[in-house]
């Protein structure tokens, strides 16, 4: 059986679409890692600035109701 001219450059075609969707899946893969490790970073810079931010006005509340504590305040 003779493959047609219309038979080659379908098969042609459809193997450059497989070879596009190889490349989407992995670019899409690629970027979803990047989106969730920028996600846990901002979720870390969130959680260590408000445990600073609560710890120091819990130190400072702390040392404002001891008089004899180092950070009491005059």
């Amino acid at each position: 059986m003779r493959l047609s001219v219309i038979q080659v450059v379908a098969a042609l075609a459809a193997a450059v679409c497989i070879v596009i969707a190889f490349i989407a899946t992995g670019l899409g893969l690629i970027s979803g890692l990047f989106m969730v490790l920028a996600m846990l970073a901002l979720i870390f810079i969130a959680w260590t600035a408000l445990r600073r931010a609560l710890g120091q006005d819990r130190e400072q509340a702390s040392a404002g109701r001891d008089p004899g504590s180092p950070r009491a305040r005059p």
